[in-house]
């Protein structure tokens, strides 16, 4: 691993290539705030895909395509005179400093629950007081992480289930709901009730300490390995999907289990 020297060494050859791109570069020049955001949502989602596949390599280029995002954000904050990079990086460190009194200061937290219980708590300090507890989950999230945002910080300030296993008569209730909706074809109703399933399925997990958008994503990359398969061995066979019956296909599928894939 390289030194702190090669560290900061390294960073800020960063912020001279990048001073000298937006300079010389038309398309480097050109950008806004505006501009770079949806290519910024795309570069985390790269990176999302890199760290769900374990693959080093990516991982190590998309934080690269994630970190010049951020120095670019940090260089047009400059050049409008609003904030630069040292900024950045300063209100970063006040920040984790503030919020880590276990680590900074007196208060004692010898578990992550009581760290992330205390991490709730400070941030409504930081904010006087003056906004809600669930101000702080971006209304851009995709639902499913939303909802667990959403139920995370609504157990750090006690509004949780006092036992996990109650959950599952919550989750029972849901599915029954949704299914009377189904059978009413009140399609408004029945959307309304799955939303309900769907939720109540997320606090499950969460109490249980799953991830449901990883959970999610690996079941997303077992059904594609399985699916790839049999479209493969399909086609080997000189077929094609649609004119094979679904019994022929499930025999192809459960290969692709005992396979692993």
């Amino acid at each position: 691993m390289h030194t702190r020297e090669e560290k900061i060494e390294a960073f800020g050859r960063l912020l001279d290539v990048l001073d000298e791109l937006r300079v010389k570069c038309p398309w480097d020049r050109k950008q806004t705030n505006e501009s770079l955001r949806p290519n910024t949502i795309e570069e985390v989602y790269e990176l999302c895909d890199a760290l769900m596949k374990d693959d080093k390599k990516n991982i190590c280029k998309e934080l690269g395509d994630v970190l010049l995002h951020v120095v670019f954000y940090a260089k047009i904050g400059s050049e409008t005179g609003d904030f630069d990079i040292k900024d950045v990086c300063d209100r970063l460190c006040d920040k984790l400093i503030f919020r880590h009194p276990h680590v900074f200061g007196e208060v004692k937290a010898d578990t992550a629950e009581q760290v992330s219980e205390n991490w709730e708590q400070i941030k409504l300090k930081e904010k006087d007081g003056n906004k809600s507890v669930l101000s702080g989950v971006p209304e851009a999230l995709p639902s499913l992480i939303k909802a667990y945002r959403i139920q995370d910080k609504a157990r750090n300030v006690g509004f949780d289930w006092e036992d996990r296993v109650q959950v599952w008569d919550k989750v029972k209730e849901e599915i029954s709901e949704f299914e009377s909706e189904v059978a009413t074809m009140d399609k408004d109703k029945a959307e309304a009730e799955f939303g309900d399933v769907m939720f109540s399925l997320i606090n499950a997990a969460r109490l249980y300490k799953i991830n449901p958008d990883n959970a999610l994503e690996h079941t997303n990359q077992k059904f594609i390995r399985r699916f790839n398969y049999l479209e493969e061995h399909t086609l080997k066979a000189g077929r094609k999907l649609t004119d094979m019956t679904l019994e022929e296909m499930d025999a192809i599928w459960e290969e692709a289990k005992k396979q692993g894939l």
